[in-house]
Parts: C-alpha cells; structure tokens; sequence
C-alpha cells in the first residue's frame, strides 16, 4: 500500500529531528531485521497488533518493522518517528505495507495530531527512550479516544537485586551514550499505572527467549485503555 502522507496529521509545532543519534539507528536498523527471525520479534510483533482495527498512532515506529503486521482492519496508521535515519527506514516500509500508513516526524512528548483522534496508540521498545515519561504518556492519552486501547510491548527493570545494581548503573553512564537514549531500569506498566490508563492483561517476557539473560532482557507484552470515564490523574 502506498504511503499516504510525510507530513503532520495535525497542527501541532515539532522540529523535524527531534532525535538525532544517526550511529545508533544505523545499527538499529540492521539488529532489528536480524532479531525478527533469530529473537522471534515478528511472532511478538503478530501478537503485539493482533485484533487491532480502525485509526491507530505508532510512537516512535523506528525502521517500520510493525508495518507489515498491521491486520487488514487498521484503516490508517499515523508513525511518529524522531530520528532522520529511522525515519526514511520507515518510509521504505510503509510502501510495503498491506495497510495505510503515514509516517511523520515528532516527539512523544509533543505528537502533532487531534485530541482524541484515535482508536488504539502502539509503544514499541519506544518508552525506554523518551525523554519525558510522565509528559509523553500525557500526550498519547490526549491523542487516544475515551476506551480506546494501547498495546504495548516494552523493556525496563527486571531481574533480581544484582540485575537492577547493574541496570541503575548502566543508565547513569554508558547505556544512554550508547543506545540512543534507552534507559534500563525503567518500569512502563507502573507508568502506565500512574499517567491514568487501567491495565488490562500482560506478560512478561525475555528477549532473547533463549541464550544469555542481558540487561535489556526484560521485556513486557500488554494492553492498556484510556478509561471510558475519565478520573483526575
């Protein structure tokens, strides 16, 4: 399916490079289309979109691997992506993909479409990097209609007490230099949690599911809605 558009879908104000980490998405890039076969990532992937239908906002979309696993009942998918790289990447997947797609630049923190513009909002190994946590699960609770769904799929804290001594570690001083901005030892269901959404079902899962256990393992498969009803976060 074509791509639709390059260009905002809303009026928000968002540099163009909101990311700039060229290195780490080039190798970005190549990790992720190995981990699709030797991770199992196209399998989460199936999972992850399974169900979906009607418009849905991707944040932070990276080089498009979700696109081709969008079922046919998606009518459109908005991709925020930051980095340069990443985002051209996407490009070339939207072309390929069964479903339309447009891929925009922008920040989590700052998405440049309608409130409440749409029917279910994807996070993708996306979290670990925001700048802003808090401020970007405000902005995709804003964008996401009343009762509509995110699913998530994230990496944070996990392990026992020398695993998390090692994440905290690492992201007070290499892992941030070196990954594009991730962070380890982040929690997304606790933020979640406490940005208003309620949790529906999850599982933790470990990526790579077999081999050596690595700080970036520990990994969270799930579904969250924007309540019906709103409540005071």
């Amino acid at each position: 399916m074509a791509l639709r558009s390059a260009r905002p879908a809303g009026s928000g104000k968002v540099a163009r490079d909101a990311v700039h980490h060229p290195l780490f998405a080039r190798f970005y890039a190549r990790m992720s289309v190995n981990a699709e076969t030797r991770m199992g990532m196209g399998g989460v992937r199936d999972r992850l979109l399974s169900g979906l239908s009607g418009r849905v906002i991707e944040i932070g979309a990276g080089n498009g691997l979700n696109f081709a696993h969008y079922p046919s009942a998606v009518s459109e998918v908005v991709a925020i992506e930051p980095e340069r790289l990443l985002r051209k990447l996407a490009v070339e997947s939207a072309l390929r993909a069964g479903v339309p797609v447009d891929v925009v630049p922008g920040a989590a923190e700052a998405l440049p479409v309608k409130s409440e513009a749409f029917d279910a909002v994807v996070l993708s190994l996306v979290l670990c990097s925001v700048r802003d946590v808090p401020r970007a699960l405000g902005e995709i609770r804003r964008v996401l209609r009343p009762g509509g769904v995110v699913r998530f799929f994230e990496h944070g804290r996990g392990g026992g007490p020398a695993m998390h001594v090692t994440q905290r570690a690492l992201d007070r001083t290499v892992w941030p230099l070196v990954s594009g901005g991730c962070h380890l030892s982040r929690e997304p269901v606790a933020a979640l949690r406490a940005a208003g959404f309620e949790l529906g079902p999850y599982r933790r899962v470990m990526m790579p599911e077999r081999g050596p256990v690595l700080p970036s393992s520990y990994c969270v498969l799930g579904t969250a809605w924007r309540p019906a009803e709103e409540r005071p976060v």
